[in-house]
């Protein structure tokens, strides 16, 4: 699959606020520092997403036009610390209420830094993907170069016990050495056709 045209839609505060759209949606979510921005703009050959040295930029719900065939969700990192729990609150409630009650989510890739043992509100998301099996869910490590080939083997078995998903379901992902980019728009395009 190619991202031959991308445009930015809208941004919401609220999954409520969104309404109806015309195209399937494709969600992207992970912790605040877990290089989402990143991933999505080297998928999508564009800076779209904006980029921080500072976790938790992305506050909003913003929705891409892709190929004029489906909506990019970038969701509001999470976890990040250095906010107000308030704003902690009102984020992980802005992401649950898109979870689970957009009709039009078809896809969600779940990012996770290979580093990082998964937390509570990563063992959350992933509680809330697996109460919604209308939605695929793609599970995305992050930062693959960071390791060597056999610690990056370690770090996956271990991220998948602890979120009791099976190691095949994993992708490993790097901007700065290009890998896994293939495999996951091949994973995107299959979601798509089975849409059709």
């Amino acid at each position: 699959m190619k991202i031959n045209q991308i445009s930015f839609y809208k941004s919401f505060v609220k999954a409520a606020d969104i309404g109806e759209t015309r195209f399937p949606e494709i969600a992207f979510i992970g912790r605040s520092n877990v290089g989402k921005s990143s991933l999505i703009n080297h998928l999508c050959k564009k800076k779209i997403a904006h980029t921080s040295s500072t976790p938790g930029k992305t506050r909003l719900i913003n929705l891409f036009l892709v190929n004029n065939k489906f909506y990019l969700v970038d969701l509001p990192g999470y976890g990040y610390a250095k906010v107000d729990k308030k704003m902690r609150k009102d984020w992980g409630k802005s992401i649950e209420d898109y979870l689970i009650s957009r009709q039009q989510l078809k896809a969600v890739f779940f990012l996770l830094d290979c580093r990082r043992v998964p937390n509570e509100h990563d063992r959350m998301i992933n509680e809330w993907l697996k109460k919604n099996p209308g939605v695929q869910t793609f599970y995305v490590l992050t930062k693959a170069d960071k390791f060597s080939k056999s610690k990056l083997q370690q770090q996956k078995v271990m991220i998948a016990k602890e979120l009791f998903v099976d190691l095949n379901e994993f992708v490993c992902y790097s901007v700065t050495k290009n890998i896994g980019k293939h495999e996951l728009l091949n994973k995107l395009a299959n979601c798509l056709e089975n849409l059709d």
